[in-house]
């Protein structure tokens, strides 16, 4: 297998884009990591995306951008996974070039949201939840993380105000991030303000969704060792793993064991541990599900991952920072561009371009994105040569 390295990267402000079609919005991301990587063509392009069916009523995403970005005859397929459909086509574009198969692979992820009223995506979104015995029942997603949020709250004894940390620091660096949706700081009296959306979740516990794209080009680690000048950010470390799809049918619904299992495999591939990751862009698109990650990715004892919020250990200078561009909270949560935001943010940290909320001396640098109530985890360890 070859070394893989991500030689450009694109991404396209996450908002409201009622002026731009979907295929406007990915080429945008798409074409910026081309200009990037200073490439003009791509032997395959693999881009994630969750519900243009429904929402843009457009499938066949793949040849749909080859087409409009200009990469015709190129391999191309649409790569569908739920919210973890970013990393999943990051995941086929990375085992596409080790291979060999391929030289040049573009991974991207779009989706935009806003063309569909908020009812119709929130019934779309819970087609990633189990249909018979959770979606059909009347559980949205917010409604899933909220029993999951209650339950985690009873078991180890925590008060709803305590997850505050993980918000107010996801907004603290979303200023910083002229690509996010909120670039906007919050307070604690703020978050304890905020409306309830489903209890104890209220709505500076829970993501934004928005329109947004963004993308990365992968090539062989060798190729830029010939000597471009350019700073080498390998890819050292994929894995992917599955859980039930729904909740109660987990042996503990407290503990994401996919992310755990997704991230050993991590771990093993990029020989190091936890204690080794400077970054860590957590899938929060919940306040709950960030601490569940920290804890089943070994950077907390289970049941303490909101301590590491409350002590700031997860700001920009912390044990382990998350978040560091705002992650879903602040930035925004396209559902299928996401897992890619989570890859291009990292590549910005390890190539030293992240601003105020740069990670001093980061070398590696973790993405991973959850799809479902953490049914589908895909996680990715990128590394500064």
């Amino acid at each position: 297998m070859r070394e893989v390295a991500v030689l450009g990267i694109g991404q396209t402000k996450i908002d409201e884009h009622w002026d731009k079609s979907l295929r406007e919005l990915a080429g945008e991301a798409i074409l910026a990591a081309m200009l990037d990587a200073g490439i003009t063509r791509a032997d395959a392009l693999y881009i994630g995306n969750m519900m243009s069916g429904s929402a843009n009523h457009q499938q066949h995403l793949g040849t749909y951008m080859a087409d409009w970005v200009g990469i015709k005859g190129a391999e191309a397929l649409h790569v569908e996974d739920a919210c973890s459909s970013g990393a999943a086509a990051f995941r086929s574009a990375v085992m596409a070039v080790a291979s060999g198969a391929v030289d040049v692979a573009i991974a991207a992820g779009v989706e935009k949201m806003t063309d569909s009223p908020g009812n119709e995506i929130t019934a779309e979104l819970a087609t990633a939840a189990d249909q018979d015995w959770e979606a059909s029942q009347g559980l949205s997603f917010v409604a899933l993380n909220a029993l999951i949020m209650r339950r985690y709250m009873y078991e180890y004894k925590w008060e709803r105000d305590h997850f505050a940390g993980f918000s107010i620091n996801a907004h603290a660096n979303g200023v910083h991030n002229p690509f996010a949706r909120f670039q906007e700081a919050i307070s604690e009296a703020q978050y304890r303000k905020a409306p309830m959306i489903a209890e104890p979740i209220n709505l500076l516990d829970a993501s934004p969704m928005g329109d947004g794209a963004a993308a990365a080009v992968l090539v062989p680690a060798e190729m830029l060792r010939r000597g471009n000048g350019r700073k080498i950010i390998r890819v050292v470390g994929s894995g992917a793993a599955t859980d039930t799809i729904a909740i109660h049918h987990r042996r503990d619904p407290l503990w994401l064991s996919a992310a755990e299992k997704s991230v050993k495999q991590a771990y093993s591939q990029a020989k190091i541990g936890p204690e080794d990751i400077d970054l860590f862009e957590a899938h929060d698109a919940f306040t709950i599900m960030a601490a569940l990650s920290l804890e089943a990715c070994g950077f907390a004892e289970r049941g303490q991952g909101p301590r590491l919020a409350m002590e700031g250990e997860i700001r920009p200078n912390g044990k382990i920072p998350i978040a560091t561009r705002g992650g879903l909270k602040a930035r925004g949560h396209p559902v299928g561009a996401t897992g890619m935001y989570q890859i291009v943010e990292v590549v910005q940290q390890l190539r030293g371009e992240a601003g105020a909320t740069q990670v001093d001396g980061a070398r590696y640098g973790m993405a991973q994105n959850i799809g479902g109530s953490g049914s589908n985890i895909i996680t990715h360890i990128l590394m500064r040569e």
